[in-house]
């Protein structure tokens, strides 16, 4: 991985190269459904077998509010959060580059480079991110922990591209255009033009998603202990939702908000359906 390869796209020092990208385990549907509660539109298209990629083309980031990385994170959390698949999201500006991996209701794991490659995370971080999307314990987490030594050769672009490189054998594909490094204008562009990109749009102005597709965004509704993880859902969600506030957090606060609308949504529902 060549400094000289990879610099064109990841541009230290310019405000265009900031831009984020959220990787689901998810078919484009089920990522519809609710990529709309994010509050931001966005366009999705498939990114491999079993994955489908949001290309956020706005954020608070963008308005100086809060770094990307912190906003990227409270969205994959919401997304991720009572849903049976995990979001990845990866991430980048002019001083760093990362990714965060979330996962239901687990703590997001996840790692950071600084701009010239100089790793910034623990090690301990790649395993458990090969662990939670069953990496094969031997070759991928060799090829994942080369990512955490030192490498002069490799910018914080080009260890984002040995990132996916690895995780192509986990389903992942990005389509031609998207590329780690790019801003977020040039990766809208490209999402917008790529075959079955769809926008999300933001909440208040999603389409009404039916029966059958609420059920596959939250999928307990309706079956033994959906009351009760509704219940946990709303008690997590405002903490976390209190917590967003005080830190000035527009992803944490979103989490909240989420974890609340689904464990309102999921009650309502479940109540809607009894005889």
């Amino acid at each position: 991985m060549s400094t000289h390869e990879s610099a064109p796209g990841f541009r230290p020092g310019s405000g265009d190269a900031t831009g984020a990208l959220l990787l689901c385990r998810a078919d484009p549907d089920s990522v519809a459904a609710v990529a709309p509660l994010l509050g931001e539109r966005m366009p999705s298209v498939p990114a491999g077998e079993g994955w489908s990629a949001l290309v956020p083309v706005g954020g608070p980031w963008r308005r100086g509010d809060e770094p990307v990385d912190r906003v990227v994170t409270g969205w994959a959390a919401a997304l991720a959060v009572g849903a049976p698949w995990p979001v990845l999201a990866l991430w980048w500006d002019e001083d760093r580059a990362g990714y965060t991996l979330a996962s239901g209701f687990r703590r997001p794991v996840g790692y950071v480079w600084l701009a010239d490659g100089t790793p910034a995370g623990e090690d301990e971080a790649m395993r458990t991110f090969a662990a939670r999307l069953g990496l094969d314990p031997v070759l991928d987490l060799q090829a994942l922990d080369a990512l955490t030594r030192p490498d002069r050769e490799a910018d914080a672009r080009a260890r984002l591209r040995g990132l996916l490189a690895v995780l192509t054998r986990a389903g992942i594909t990005l389509p031609a255009g998207l590329a780690p490094g790019d801003g977020a204008d040039r990766l809208g562009e490209a999402a917008r033009a790529l075959p079955g990109s769809r926008c999300a749009e933001a909440a208040g102005r999603r389409p009404t998603v039916d029966e059958s597709r609420l059920a596959a965004w939250m999928p307990w509704v309706g079956g033994p202990g959906a009351r009760a993880l509704a219940l946990a859902q709303m008690a997590a969600g405002l903490p976390l939702t209190a917590w967003g506030l005080r830190r000035h957090s527009g992803g944490w606060t979103t989490a909240g908000a989420l974890l609340i609308a689904h464990g309102a949504l999921g009650t309502a529902y479940g109540l809607s359906k009894r005889p």
